[in-house]
């Protein structure tokens, strides 16, 4: 029955309803195909006896006429959603051997809905990577290789974990984040889609914060309309977040399927940058063709702050880091690390605790949040913030959503750029905006590069639009037909 492992979520949540199989089956196919892929990272703590418990008890609901949206359904939540019970970490010493008291509201959803959980997903550590690489669990390796080759290559981070473990068929689909491109990059490196929904869509309650008015929940699966149905599950008003939209929650698995055609999709010049490579240019202009093919018509537009982008984010992103991570100082959980007095107690922990990035991201924030220096980076760079977001208000007035690349290369080696941050931080070239911005944005496989590798397009969607992106993502996955799979080496 290992053959179970590779259905999409819709097929495997038909099969169950048309009781072809239980949910016992096909959770315990993947326990197992968790268990025989241990070499990939994916995951940093496996919950087997959890995941058949939780499947019985779905299968009684089925039997009994009382299934839910995703009754059965095995996942894999990244290990920065708490989850009662369960070891929950966000990839960083410092955390330690933490156990939640509580569930995030996330998950609380997908449980209500009758999800399974397989395990918790490894991540770059509090988020913060591009490469999976800053995991206090190590890094995570991507299922793909290149062509001839066996280099180890990244999945993207940060949700390394949960695009690793979709591609490699570990789970029907996984919870992820987007900060500044952590659901989006990741699905483009391996062939997965991803979407970050419009901030404010998900609660953030329950997730370990890293930049808290950038940090959106979204999910990643094999398909379209599988993370449709995640996102169904997932969103909703919560008033435990404060930033939570008060709006309904459409059946986003409706919209795709939908016809575009009359659709203005917007092609924004700025995106054209210096030394794109060649054929990330050629697969952006195959899906301008394939969205015409659809009925779409193209419109050149303008965000002109676009090139302010990265500077402006990785500003206000560890400035809310370094608020954010000023709660771990060893005294009430997690990693405590014994000093002469209290200050060389917190120094100590904190030391030891945080990796080489989270200290970076901390100083960064540290010293643009310092007297003297708040007002010439922090403010200028809120400034910059919003004339982004008015860019695209201006765009959307023209068009119904944006078409770009999601990354500017396919997947490297680990080890590649550990050691120049910079080149890691224009990884997020094309996305940081989305997250600046509040905005949707969504990841599609489109293609393979010259070495085999995958290849995303990102759609960008008006503030509580997914249902369009939906429907642009379903017509851009039926006309790139990507079929392939990472060939199996673990």
């Amino acid at each position: 029955m290992s053959d179970l492992t590779s259905l999409t979520l819709k097929a495997a949540l038909d099969g169950l309803n048309d009781k072809s199989f239980s949910s016992v089956e096909i959770t315990q196919a993947h326990v197992e195909a968790v268990e025989a892929a241990r070499a990939l990272n994916a995951y940093v703590l496996e919950t087997p006896d959890k995941a058949i418990e939780m499947a019985k008890a779905s299968d009684a609901r089925r039997a009994s006429g009382n299934a839910g949206p995703l009754d059965g359904a095995p996942l894999g939540i990244k290990d920065l959603f708490c989850t009662k019970g369960v070891r929950s970490t966000a990839g960083s010493k410092i955390i330690g051997e933490f156990v939640p008291t509580y569930e995030s509201t996330v998950t609380s959803n997908l449980w209500r809905d009758g999800a399974v959980m397989l395990g918790k997903l490894n991540l770059d550590e509090f988020a913060m990577g591009s490469s999976n690489e800053t995991s206090a669990w190590g890094p995570v390796v991507n299922p793909w290789r290149a062509q001839g080759g066996n280099t180890k290559l990244t999945p993207g981070g940060s949700s390394g974990g949960s695009a690793a473990a979709v591609a490699a068929q570990l789970c029907l689909g996984a919870t992820a984040t987007d900060t500044g491109g952590s659901i989006r990059q990741p699905a483009s490196f391996t062939g997965t889609v991803g979407i970050k929904p419009t901030y404010g869509r998900c609660s953030r309650w329950g997730i370990v914060a890293f930049a808290s008015s950038l940090d959106q929940a979204g999910p990643m699966a094999r398909t379209v309309e599988d993370t449709a149905i995640l996102l169904t599950s997932m969103a909703g008003h919560d008033p435990k977040d404060s930033t939570s939209l008060p709006v309904e929650t459409p059946d986003f698995a409706s919209f795709v399927g939908k016809s575009v055609k009359g659709l203005r999709i917007g092609v924004p010049k700025e995106y054209r940058v210096d030394n794109m490579p060649a054929e990330i240019d050629a697969l952006w202009e195959q899906g301008i063709a394939w969205l015409k093919d659809a009925g779409c018509e193209i419109v050149e537009v303008s965000l002109p702050h676009t090139k302010y982008a990265l500077p402006a984010y990785y500003i206000v992103a560890p400035a809310e880091a370094s608020s954010n991570l000023a709660r771990y100082d060893g005294m009430r959980y997690g990693l405590r690390v014994e000093g002469a007095n209290l200050t060389d107690t917190y120094e100590k922990s904190r030391a030891e605790g945080f990796g080489a990035e989270v200290k970076r991201r901390i100083l960064i924030g540290t010293y643009v949040l310092s007297a003297g220096y708040y007002d010439a980076y922090y403010v200028k760079a809120l400034k910059v913030r919003r004339r982004i977001a008015d860019d695209f208000d201006q765009a959307f007035e023209k068009v119904d959503a944006l078409l770009t690349p999601t990354a500017p290369s396919a997947a490297f080696g680990l080890g590649d750029r550990s050691d120049d941050p910079v080149a890691m931080y224009l990884n997020d070239i094309f996305t940081v905006t989305v997250n600046l911005a509040g905005l949707p944005g969504m990841s599609i496989p489109a293609g393979l590069d010259a070495s085999g590798l995958p290849l995303g397009l990102q759609l960008i969607g008006r503030a509580l639009d997914e249902g369009t992106l939906f429907s642009l993502g379903g017509a851009l996955e039926k006309a790139a037909n990507f079929q392939a799979k990472p060939a199996k080496w673990w």
